[in-house]
């Protein structure tokens, strides 16, 4: 009788050199588009040979999905943070309109389109997030003076989330027509909602609690 074949062992999770070939995805998505990602090009922009990146990623879509992982868990983490916030809507928004992280989310939405197992890991983590949103909202109801019942906090989510997508696909485009009066809207529901917005020196305090993966009242870990 044969030998029962194993499976080939992959490289490391802590591997500096799987956290480079990760990084170096994620620089060519959001600079180039998922097309631009292969496993040729990411050697080479990694400066590492093309039998080292399927060391670590059998197949293309391991390494798509190694990113986007590593990006989701990253996102719950600060999530969480913005959710134990003193301004909880406000973050949420904010971080919802910030440009900056929405390039690599519709990269990764258009590749789902051809990748299922992609497509289901995209809806996995949006769920996840989206239960902690509601959780978190829907005990600050009380405080805002909202009825949950006349204002469910899940509809309200995906009004303020559908907002800012459209928003900052428009504004990718160079369209901005409107935007100023959906922005102040949005902003005088948050003062009335939840006061003024943070100073700058408490929002500088809050975004470095942010890098350095820490809550800022009681330095827990950010993930």
């Amino acid at each position: 009788m044969g030998r029962m074949a194993t499976p080939r062992r992959m490289g490391s999770e802590s591997s500096e050199t799987r956290a480079l070939l990760l990084d170096v995805t994620e620089r060519l998505m959001r600079e180039e588009g998922y097309a631009a990602v292969s496993s040729r090009r990411v050697a080479s922009e990694a400066n590492v040979t093309g039998g080292l990146v399927h060391y670590y990623f059998r197949t293309l879509d391991d390494l798509f999905l190694a990113v986007f992982r590593r990006r989701a868990e990253q996102e719950l983490a600060r999530l969480a943070r913005a959710l134990r916030s003193p301004q909880p809507l406000r973050a949420l928004w904010e971080r919802s309109v910030d440009p900056a992280g929405a390039g690599l989310i519709m990269e990764f939405v258009a590749l789902s389109n051809h990748r299922k197992q992609i497509r289901s890991e995209i809806r996995r983590y949006a769920e996840r997030h989206r239960a902690m949103q509601v959780e978190a909202l829907a005990s600050r109801f009380g405080a805002y003076g909202i009825d949950p019942d006349k204002v469910p906090p899940a509809a309200l989510l995906v009004l303020l989330t559908g907002l800012s997508q459209v928003l900052v696909l428009e504004q990718a485009i160079g369209m901005t027509a409107g935007h100023a009066e959906s922005r102040e809207l949005v902003e005088r529901v948050l003062r009335r909602l939840e006061g003024e917005p943070p100073t700058d020196d408490e929002a500088g305090q809050t975004d470095q609690a942010d890098e350095d993966g820490t809550d800022g009242e009681d330095g827990d870990p950010g993930g």
